[in-house]
């Protein structure tokens, strides 16, 4: 399943997610090897979710697509049409949203790092895992722009970078300058290089940007 994931670029959380779900799926059924099941046992499963684990509607679609994608592109089975699954009802609730003055009382009680992560999260719309892999290239401090790469469904896109954060932001590059380039000295200090480019470019990882 990994493998399959990794060959159609899934995110690393969606991969996760759909070994989650196998796992609970195999477990369920005494650990029969998925092959020799099919549909009316996909379906004794997620009644199971919905009626004795009372998940919600999108935790039992979640588990619908990884046990879909393990049948029809994993072990080469296409599950069929399933008509006996009970759907678990979505229900359509009304947003907890802040105010602008609670937001503030909340960002004032940050300092550091976790401030600036914040800000620019609520500033700049970067989900979380966005805000925690950007690299030092994405960010245009003269444009005021931040480039977001390989976001949720694989795709990238462009960002404004508040006025507000463009001071803070360039304090905090110049102290991981010189955190980078105290790790390099030590034989650290490389990031992570998606889609094997470390064999394309070797000394890439261990650039600033």
């Amino acid at each position: 399943m990994s493998i399959v994931c990794r060959r159609r670029h899934y995110s690393p959380r969606t991969e996760e997610a759909y070994r989650h779900w196998t796992k609970r799926f195999v477990l369920f059924h005494g650990k029969v090897h998925p092959s020799t099941l099919g549909a009316p046992e996909v379906e004794a499963f997620l009644n199971h979710l919905a009626v004795s684990r009372s998940v919600s509607a999108s935790t039992q679609t979640q588990a619908l697509n990884a046990l879909v994608f393990l049948y029809r592109d994993v072990l080469g089975q296409p599950l069929g049409e399933m008509k006996n699954i009970k759907r678990v009802q979505h229900r359509d609730r009304l947003p907890v949203v802040l105010t602008q003055a609670e937001t503030r009382l909340v960002l004032a009680m940050m300092t550091g790092t976790t401030q600036l992560m914040a800000n620019l999260m609520y500033g700049s719309g970067l989900r979380v895992n966005e805000c925690v892999t950007l690299r030092v290239k994405d960010i245009d401090l003269a444009s005021k722009i931040i480039s977001v790469r390989n976001s949720k469904g694989s795709k990238d896109r462009t960002t404004v970078l508040p006025v507000q954060l463009c001071s803070p932001m360039e304090l905090h590059l110049t102290r991981v300058l010189q955190l980078h380039a105290e790790d390099r000295s030590r034989g650290g200090g490389l990031a992570p290089m998606p889609d094997a480019l470390y064999r394309k470019y070797p000394t890439a990882a261990g650039s600033f940007a």
